[in-house]
């Protein structure tokens, strides 16, 4: 499976913006979903994850409350809906997703054997 993300932007803060992860050539079936983000300069963390086949999701504790992931019925596209972005979320957000992964595993970026290209998120006045 291939994956585009896509839905990036210069935003204000305080506003929105909605991430998506396509999948080409398969779906998201069985498959655990993560969104990464890498700051300039700084190394690249875990943002969000989502389980298609249990449903389950997991956020990074500082994002709860204010990014939701989410999967289409197709299993084909996965999202990400960004609100009260600060300019401490500029970052180039990358998906990644492996066949059979389980939730207490999606942190770890090693277990990825698929990721996406990135698209650039800057929020800024």
């Amino acid at each position: 499976v291939q994956l585009q993300a896509s839905g990036g932007g210069l935003v204000q803060p305080g506003g929105s913006l909605r991430l998506s992860c396509a999948a080409s050539g398969g779906t998201f079936d069985y498959f655990g979903i993560g969104w990464f983000r890498q700051a300039p300069g700084m190394e690249r963390e875990g943002v969000s994850f989502i389980s298609t086949t249990s449903g389950g999701t997991y956020y990074a504790n500082s994002l709860k409350g204010r990014f939701t992931i989410s999967i289409d019925k197709d299993k084909t596209m996965v999202y990400l809906q960004m609100n009260n972005l600060t300019p401490g979320d500029t970052a180039v957000y990358y998906c990644a997703a492996d066949r059979g992964l389980i939730l207490s595993s999606m942190t770890d970026q090693g277990q990825y054997d698929y990721w996406g290209q990135g698209t650039q998120v800057t929020v800024s006045s």
